[in-house]
């Protein structure tokens, strides 16, 4: 496992947002979703998930996740992705959210 300095981990923004929407990307390549995550006075962002092994859009309507946010925005599948998602695949490739045991406020930051 490679270190890093603590002001490389301050540089990355992981911020606590609410999907407020989610659909199937038909135009993808594989399976995934287009989010809508709304990070409290930070504004609502759009992220394009491969998260369909153990979410349906309806599973993630009003769950709190974990986002990078200050990644460069990129075309993923014809969609701007403005935040990355969290998580973590499992033993067979899936990917399990990062979340939260409580309600936090949009937008908090990781710390």
């Amino acid at each position: 496992m490679t270190t890093i300095e603590w002001a490389d981990f301050e540089r990355v923004e992981l911020r606590v947002g609410t999907v407020v929407a989610a659909e199937s990307n038909t135009a993808a390549r594989n399976p995934c979703y287009v989010l809508s995550v709304d990070l409290g006075e930070h504004g609502v962002r759009t992220s394009s998930a491969q998260i369909t092994e153990y979410y349906t859009p309806e599973d993630l309507l009003g769950r709190q996740v974990l986002c990078v946010c200050n990644f460069e925005p990129r075309r993923v599948a014809g969609v701007k992705s403005e935040v990355l998602v969290t998580g973590v695949h499992d033993e067979h490739g899936g990917v399990v959210l990062a979340g939260f045991e409580f309600p936090v406020p949009n937008g908090h930051r990781l710390v």
